[in-house]
C-alpha cells in the first residue's frame, strides 16, 4: 500500500483557530448559554461565510486522535479549535450529546466522538480538544483526544473503505489514506450527526 506524500502546514488564521500544540479557549466561548433559548439556534452560525472550495487535485484534511485511532475532516469544513470547556446538559437527547456551548453568539452542539463510536462516554479534561466544524447551514463541535497534523495529499491516494467489520459504521466514512506508518480514518461527518434531529428532540422535551 503507497504511502501518500503529507505535508505539515500551519493552519491559516483566517480559516482556523490554531495555536501550536496548545489549545487556548476564548473569552467568548465561556459565554453562558442564555436560559430558555430557542432550540431552533442550536447550530446555527452567526458570523462568516463559507470559502469556496480550491481548485486542484489536493485536498487537506486535520487528522485527530479518539483512542488509539487517527481519523480525519476536510480542512474546508472546520471553523476552529478549542481546548475543552463545561457545556451546558440538554434534556432528551444521546449520551454522545455532551451539550452546548455559546460561541459569541451562536449556540453549539457539542457531540462527543469516541461515545458516538464505542458507546463509552469521554471522560474530559481540559487536555481534549473541541474541533467546530460547519456542516451545510449548521455549526458543531466534535469532542477528540487531541489535534495531530494537517495532511495535503492528492485527491488520487485517498483509499476506498474495504467492506470488513470496524470499530466505525462504514457509513461514517468517505475514504482512507496512509500517512507514513499509519492509517487515518476520513470521517463524513454530515452522517455523523442529525443536527436537525437533535433539534426536534430538545423542542419535544420542553
Amino acid at each position: 500500500m503507497e504511502n501518500c506524500r503529507t505535508n505539515r502546514l500551519r493552519f491559516r488564521q483566517s480559516r482556523v483557530n490554531w495555536k501550536g500544540a496548545e489549545m487556548a479557549n476564548t473569552a467568548a466561548s465561556r459565554e453562558p448559554v442564555p436560559k430558555g433559548f430557542d432550540p431552533s439556534e442550536i447550530g446555527v452560525a452567526k458570523d462568516g461565510s463559507e470559502e469556496e472550495l480550491e481548485a486542484g487535485k489536493l485536498v487537506q484534511f486535520v487528522s485527530f486522535q479518539v483512542g488509539k485511532s487517527e481519523y480525519g475532516i476536510d480542512i474546508m469544513a472546520v471553523r476552529e479549535i478549542q481546548g475543552w470547556t463545561s457545556v451546558t446538559a440538554l434534556p432528551n437527547t444521546p449520551d454522545y450529546v455532551r451539550g452546548v456551548l455559546n460561541l459569541r453568539g451562536a449556540i453549539v452542539p457539542i457531540f462527543d466522538l469516541r461515545c458516538r463510536f464505542s458507546g463509552k462516554p469521554t471522560e474530559a479534561t481540559p487536555l481534549h480538544v473541541v474541533i467546530i466544524v460547519a456542516v451545510e447551514n449548521r455549526i458543531m463541535g466534535l469532542l477528540v483526544d487531541a489535534v495531530s497534523d494537517i495532511l495535503t495529499i492528492n485527491c488520487e491516494q485517498i483509499l476506498d473503505v474495504p467492506e470488513v467489520e470496524t470499530q466505525v459504521d462504514q457509513r461514517f466514512l468517505s475514504g482512507l489514506i496512509t500517512v507514513d506508518d499509519r492509517m487515518v480514518a476520513l470521517l463524513e461527518i454530515n452522517k455523523l450527526f442529525d443536527v436537525e434531529k437533535l433539534v426536534a428532540q430538545v423542542k419535544g422535551a420542553k
